[in-house]
């Protein structure tokens, strides 16, 4: 490990490698065991040296952004985990429409501001989602309607022997939760979204009514990794949950929220077992009553312990 660490610093500062690293301080869920290496990049020729130093010694490289939608067993990760912080931004008028090519680091609460400033229409919907521009592709986040499917124009990706590729918006293979992302594996580098010129008063209203309305509805005073499952078009799972009785139902500190049905919240020292032992009681009951085999929307990474 001298030679790797060695390495590391050859590339990247002290601060930003970080080793034996909790994860439950990189995760919303605030649970989870140690990654080996905590490695933060800010550049795509430092991802790429990175890359190389992980082939070379043959060390497993995970990629997070802000672990919004990430559960960490305790066991921890083994090998790079890798956390880009790739921010920057460009932005390009085209008569009535708006190119702004964003990197995969950038927080989607960040975004938000941006398009209050630039007065760009058409993101309000990704306000309130407390993930990066990466992870929000990968997961084709939406809300009220609209899905990242919706507004991408273009993607640059990086592949594992650091070649750079794009893909147009045809090609991404956008469905529920879901997209070629989560399918391949490759690094998200940027996106360039389609959007429209607006009004910076009205955008920032629409966003502030969206805020509002996931304060009231989600329980964001405890850590949680966002909707633990999938809904379908003929149901909405966290309904079913609801009618299953299981509001407030806990294993440990691992609890169905009570304000919302689809969220597990962490009540103070939860473990990953308990929420996943818990995920697999709500499965059952579910399945039980209405028949139903509901999908989990949270990725689970790491060892047991």
């Amino acid at each position: 490990m001298e030679s790797i660490d060695k390495s590391l610093h050859a590339v990247l500062k002290e601060k930003s490698i970080l080793k034996n690293e909790p994860m439950s301080k990189h995760t919303s869920f605030k649970i989870g065991g140690n990654a080996e290496y905590f490695l933060k990049i800010d550049t795509i020729e430092n991802l790429k040296k990175i890359i190389d130093i992980a082939t070379s010694n043959k060390i497993n490289i995970t990629i997070v952004g802000n672990g919004t939608n990430l559960l960490v067993r305790e066991g921890g990760i083994k090998g790079f985990v890798i956390k880009l912080e790739l921010k920057d931004f460009k932005i390009r008028n085209n008569l009535d429409d708006v190119y702004i090519t964003v990197q995969s680091g950038m927080s989607l609460s960040t975004l938000s501001n941006i398009a209050i400033k630039e007065e760009v229409s058409g993101i309000e919907f990704l306000s309130g989602i407390p993930g990066t521009i990466g992870g929000a592709l990968r997961m084709n986040a939406g809300a009220y309607g609209m899905e990242m499917k919706d507004i991408v124009f273009k993607t640059k990706y990086m592949t594992y022997d650091g070649k750079i590729k794009t893909l147009e918006a045809s090609s991404h293979e956008f469905s529920y939760r879901n997209s070629i992302f989560s399918r391949i594996n490759v690094i998200i580098l940027e996106t360039t979204l389609k959007l429209k010129k607006g009004n910076s008063n009205e955008i920032k209203a629409k966003i502030d009514e969206y805020m509002k309305n996931r304060r009231e509805k989600q329980p964001l005073e405890y850590p949680n990794a966002g909707s633990v499952f999938k809904r379908k078009d003929n149901y909405i799972t966290a309904k079913l949950i609801d009618e299953c009785g299981l509001k407030g139902y806990s294993i440990g500190d691992a609890e169905v929220s009570q304000k919302h049905a689809g969220f597990i919240i962490n009540k103070g020292s939860a473990s990953s077992k308990e929420v996943l032992d818990l995920i697999d009681y709500i499965k059952k009951n579910v399945k039980a009553k209405f028949k139903i085999d509901i999908e989990t929307e949270i990725i689970v990474l790491g060892d047991e312990k």
